[in-house]
């Protein structure tokens, strides 16, 4: 029973902390720009391309994150200050609108020229982009078994089912919130998203600070 209930909570843990850098609400508008000249079966396969290509991109990195951990050197509390900032930095742009302001270009420009939009821009970087990524990896600092590794994973799923979800019925949720809800959204969905990143520096620092070898480097540099 612990088990299934710690299982439980990585889940969620994933799930919250997930959800609000893909932020598929904020997405929708975006969505809807790309997808606007397309018939309705190839607007609804491209979204499930673009949500499994999401769930392959971080569930890769979820696997393979220690080995790229290890193959640069990184450490635990290194990688949790660096996606913090990160994951800060993204949220300050929903903040502020200027990541709106870039995906809105995005959309136009492949809009304009009517490309294949599965892996790009909507699976990557529009849902997977580096703040997921970051985030993700992130998250494989609280795995210590495969139990726990599937447990993430799981989570990832369901952020992608909940993206598919909610932009399938974009054209809805936008005609109900209108542009000023979805700028609303944004912004509450940006300051979670700092509050994410801000914690995870934090968790970082603290990593740093409470390491015995790092203490005692320090300890010995400070003697005299």
């Amino acid at each position: 029973m612990p088990s299934l209930t710690h299982f439980t909570e990585l889940v969620l843990a994933t799930v919250l902390a997930l959800l609000p850098v893909t932020n598929p609400p904020a997405s929708a508008p975006a969505f809807l720009a790309l997808t606007e000249r397309m018939p309705p079966a190839r607007r609804i396969a491209q979204l499930r391309a673009a949500c499994c290509f999401m769930t392959a991109i971080l569930v890769t990195f979820l696997v393979g994150g220690s080995l790229i951990m290890r193959f640069f050197g990184i450490s635990i509390p290194g990688l949790r200050i660096a996606g913090g900032l990160m994951v800060a930095g993204i949220g300050s742009g929903m903040l502020t609108g200027s990541a709106e302001r870039r995906t809105a270009d995005a959309a136009d420009d492949d809009a304009a020229e009517g490309r294949d939009i599965a892996f790009s821009p909507l699976a990557m970087p529009m849902l997977s982009g580096p703040g997921s990524i970051a985030v993700t990896l992130g998250l494989t600092s609280l795995a210590k078994t495969w139990l726990d590794y599937t447990a993430i994973a799981v989570g990832i799923v369901a952020v992608a089912l909940i993206a598919y979800a909610t932009l399938r019925l974009s054209g809805s949720i936008v005609a109900v919130i209108g542009r000023s809800g979805m700028n609303a959204l944004t912004k509450v969905m940006g300051f979670l998203l700092l509050c994410i990143g801000i914690q995870f520096i934090v968790n970082g620092v603290l990593g740093i600070a409470t390491d015995p070898a790092i203490v005692r480097s320090i300890r010995d540099a400070a003697a005299p």
